[in-house]
């Protein structure tokens, strides 16, 4: 049995529009995972960086269930005594909800160069509108 292997010289990567607008925001974050990594292709490689890009919209209206809002928290040290940050999640839905998608999206990737890379071509926007309509993207309906 033969097997094909992507070539890095033959990848033509296309541009795909996800919608997280009443979705859970891990959901989203799983497809738009296995969009970027290209694991929807028939000649998916593991060790070739074959994905798409990805367009997130509405990010301020995903959805968190339970209670995550108010249970779970963003934290970042600075790396001196005292420094840990930390900011619950409904205040980081309000004011920066693109970024918590991206950090949903990374959380979901494996934590190597390949995938590292694959996340430069994810573009998360709060609202409907984004400025990539040149490229055409496909609208990408959630399996």
């Amino acid at each position: 049995m033969s097997t094909t292997l992507a070539k890095k010289e033959t990848i033509t990567r296309k541009w795909y529009i996800l919608d997280a607008a009443g979705k859970p925001m891990g959901r989203t974050a799983v497809q738009a995972a296995n969009i970027l990594r290209g694991k929807h292709k028939p000649d998916y490689t593991p060790n070739v960086d074959c994905g798409d890009f990805v367009i997130i919209l509405n990010a301020a209206d995903a959805v968190l269930t339970g209670n995550k809002l108010q249970q779970k928290y963003y934290r970042r040290h600075s790396g001196w005594v005292g420094g840990l940050k930390e900011v619950q999640y409904k205040r980081l839905m309000e004011t920066r909800a693109d970024f918590a998608m991206t950090l949903a999206v990374k959380g979901m990737m494996s934590k190597n160069t390949r995938d590292r890379g694959a996340l430069k071509r994810l573009r998360v926007f709060k609202g409907p509108d984004h400025i990539h309509q040149a490229q055409k993207p496909e609208p990408w309906t959630m399996q």
